[in-house]
């Protein structure tokens, strides 16, 4: 710690992102990669870009990949943002949205990063349990609030919430505005962005690093009334002029454009997940329905701590967190048929497992 630090620093606990070691052999599934690569569009767009214009900034607004992301959603451009990953939008949505004088509600158990930002923009929040089984009740957020924010389908559960229960909320809540965070929606849950006419105080964020594998490029986006999104850009204009990249929007369009391959990617990994789910049941664990290209795991007989030490062990990494209510659960990613089979062929030698 510095003395040259600010205040609020000194105390800011960062967020901490899943490991990526370089070891020679490791099945790495321990931060939600996609395990296929990006469209082949991306391939060409990137090999066949005019490297010459890189000597100028990028187009501020991203106006071609808005125009792309419209087509695709059916949404206005002045509905549209775009930015440096999710993560960087949803830093600019908690300074321009969710800054109120009554507090933001939020799940207990969610994306660690929202507390990250709660403390490092002094947010007062409250937060919210999580069903018995694990599941976010959104009657329990018809209180008084200054925002709500939440992920479908929820991180590290996988568990995702009906459309109309977002509905039912949007109702309740008017004055209010809702954050509806859906990194993993396309892996089987239903995207709110259905929503985004019919409620001025909806806000959708999105991402292109989990289902279109660009999480190298780093490309996130939000849906939401125009205002909504004018107040993004007001945060952005004044942080970060040019945050998306030439090379990268090139990729998201390419990538928007081949929905075929897209859609496949997406039953390959939504078919692994099953047939994971169903060899991890046979040997003992009960697993967290995902609507996500992860499991939530735990073992009847053994910690989730014991569990990650033995798997490092040989090589696979996987996601342990110690957070109460939760340590005993690995979060753990849908990679290909091959390194799924690893995964579940190791597990078996384990003594204890059930199989």
């Amino acid at each position: 710690m510095s003395k040259y630090w600010s205040p609020s620093i000194q105390s800011l606990v960062p967020y901490t992102p899943g490991e990526q070691p370089q070891v020679e052999g490791l099945i790495k599934l321990n931060t939600n990669e996609n395990p296929y690569p990006p469209a082949p569009g991306v391939a060409r767009a990137l090999r066949d870009f005019e490297t010459d214009r890189l000597r100028l900034y990028p187009d501020p607004e991203s106006a071609q990949l808005k125009q792309a992301l419209a087509r695709n959603t059916g949404l206005e451009c002045d509905q549209i943002f775009v930015g440096n990953g999710s993560d960087e939008v949803l830093a600019l949505t908690f300074m321009a949205l969710l800054r109120q004088d009554k507090p933001l509600l939020l799940p207990e158990t969610t994306y660690s990063f929202y507390n990250v930002y709660i403390d490092l923009y002094g947010i007062q929040a409250r937060h919210v349990p999580l069903t018995d089984d694990f599941r976010i009740d959104l009657s329990q957020y018809r209180q008084p609030n200054g925002g709500i924010i939440f992920a479908n389908p929820n991180a590290p559960t996988g568990i995702s919430v009906p459309l109309d229960d977002i509905r039912s909320l949007l109702e309740s809540t008017p004055d209010s505005v809702v954050v509806v965070d859906e990194a993993y929606v396309d892996f089987g849950a239903e995207s709110a962005t259905a929503l985004v006419n019919e409620y001025p105080n909806l806000l959708v964020t999105q991402t292109f690093s989990k289902s279109r594998s660009l999480a190298g490029l780093r490309i996130g986006c939000a849906f939401g009334h125009k205002d909504l999104i004018e107040a993004l850009e007001r945060v952005k204009n004044s942080f970060n002029s040019y945050p998306l990249d030439m090379l990268a929007e090139a990729a998201a369009i390419a990538s928007l454009e081949d929905e075929a391959y897209f859609n496949d990617c997406i039953e390959r990994v939504i078919a692994t997940r099953q047939w994971t789910t169903e060899a991890l049941n046979r040997l003992g664990f009960e697993v967290l329905p995902s609507h996500t290209n992860f499991v939530f795991a735990a073992h009847a007989n053994l910690t989730g701590a014991e569990l990650m030490a033995y798997l490092r062990e040989n090589k696979i990494l996987v996601r342990h967190f110690t957070k109460p209510g939760i340590e005993n659960h690995l979060r753990i990613s849908i990679g290909t048929d091959a390194e799924m089979r690893a995964l579940i062929d190791c597990l078996k030698q384990h003594p204890q497992m059930a199989d």
